[in-house]
């Protein structure tokens, strides 16, 4: 094989994490890749919460379609894109080092911050359901309002006025040269980030050895067992993509893994955490057991809730395809 036929979505931090993936395979003396661009329904409907047209699966399907009928031999997503259960026949080849795993509090390019602010209530820019449930203590009284598009036109719309506040994730800012733009990183325990932020993952046909063998070349050992454990978790939990679920594990002393989790009732009432460390060569058993310990303590009752009241979550003024 001289050429990979590599799948990705159009976006600028999708197209930057693909050309990382082919830089990286090239540094390693694998194959030559072939960017192939890939529209998904995702990127279709840009105006409507993730929450009402099914979720973050939305920007992976039809990439992972053309996985599956041989249209692409490898794909590159956002790991806390992926559904906890891939389809069959994909698997998880590879991932790259994490970056930052942290939210990022964006203010305007010129100014206050929120929460200083007297009479007002701050609009807030998220829709992700795990934020609003953990930032309501940090921000009460808050407006979470939508937002969607890529970073540059979230950017742009906060410095336009639409927002007082971006919460988005470090990882993509930094990525993109934007790191200058974050104005508060959100400490790990204040806001558990989304299983998987921050970790470049690259997607295959299982039992396709020739490209297996291509992309562990590239593999990350540390970031491979963070993923391992936090998916196990949400598999677990029944959890989707646009569940109050957050879930960041990282390597301690000697070789064991720290797994921090946390379950949120979408008003904050509510937060069930949980912390455990166990073996990094058994991290999807470390998952599991932290999911069971949440269980045990009242996360099935708020995951439940939660799906049942979508109604609370934020909602576009319109929906349009795009």
């Amino acid at each position: 094989m001289t050429t990979l036929r590599l799948g990705s979505r159009g976006s600028q931090l999708a197209l930057f994490q693909a050309r990382l993936v082919a830089q990286r395979l090239q540094t390693v003396a694998g194959p030559a890749c072939e960017i192939v661009v890939i529209k998904t329904s995702g990127d279709r409907l840009q105006d409507a919460p993730l929450s009402e047209i099914g979720g973050k699966r939305l920007f992976v399907k039809e990439i992972e379609d053309a996985l599956l009928t041989g249209d692409i031999d490898l794909a590159v997503h956002s790991s806390k894109d992926m559904p906890a259960v891939l389809p069959e026949g994909l698997e998880v080849g590879a991932v790259l080092e994490r970056e930052d795993p942290r939210d990022a509090l964006v203010l305007p390019a010129t100014g206050s911050d929120p929460r200083t602010s007297t009479g007002v209530r701050p609009r807030i820019g998220t829709g992700s359901v795990r934020r609003i449930a953990q930032l309501q203590k940090r921000f009460p009284g808050a407006q979470f309002l939508n937002v969607r598009g890529n970073l540059d036109t979230r950017l742009r719309k906060l410095d336009a006025g639409e927002y007082d506040l971006l919460v988005l994730a470090a990882a993509g800012l930094r990525r993109l040269g934007f790191g200058a733009r974050i104005s508060v990183s959100v400490p790990l325990d204040e806001c558990v980030p989304a299983p998987g932020q921050g970790i470049i993952a690259i997607e295959i046909r299982a039992g396709d050895r020739t490209t297996h063998e291509a992309v562990a070349r590239v593999n990350d050992a540390d970031a491979s067992d963070a993923l391992a454990a936090e998916r196990a978790l949400v598999t677990a939990l029944g959890g989707g993509c646009q569940m109050p679920i957050g879930a960041i594990a990282q390597p301690v002393a000697g070789s064991g893994l720290e797994l921090l989790a946390v379950v949120a009732s979408l008003d904050g009432a509510r937060i069930i955490r949980y912390k455990k460390v166990g073996p990094r060569t058994n991290a999807g058993a470390l998952g599991r057991d932290v999911a069971e310990q949440l269980l045990q303590q009242g996360a099935a009752d708020i995951l439940r809730e939660a799906r049942q009241n979508e109604p609370l979550f934020p909602k576009p003024e319109s929906l349009r395809l795009t």
